[in-house]
């Protein structure tokens, strides 16, 4: 799929924004835990940080999905009766009237 250059730049743009709340999100966890970590021990923290937000944000999706594939169904149905209703009920058999011109 080609993406015009204005597609990529907001693609790009979304992509820098959600790397930077993961940072701020990631300061602010380290920032909460108290500690008083090294450079290199800050890095750990920070990557284990990551990885297991990534576990925790794909774990949420999982449950939104099946709770929404388990509500879909009965959405189906409320739309069909609501729709049923408000539609004239159509008998294959009936014909449409012909208009007074179609008989020449």
């Amino acid at each position: 799929m080609q993406m015009s250059p204005e597609e990529r730049n907001v693609l790009r743009q979304r992509e820098n924004l959600r790397r930077q709340t993961i940072q701020r999100e990631t300061e602010s966890a380290l920032r909460e835990s108290g500690l008083r970590l090294s450079p290199q021990e800050r890095a750990q923290f920070e990557s284990r940080y990551i990885q297991e937000r990534r576990k925790v944000e794909q774990s949420l999706r999982q449950q939104v999905e099946a709770e929404r594939q388990k509500e879909l169904p009965a959405l189906i149905q409320q739309l069909k009766k609501e729709f049923q209703i408000d539609q004239p009920a159509k008998s294959p058999a009936t014909k449409p009237p012909e208009s007074p011109n179609s008989k020449r």
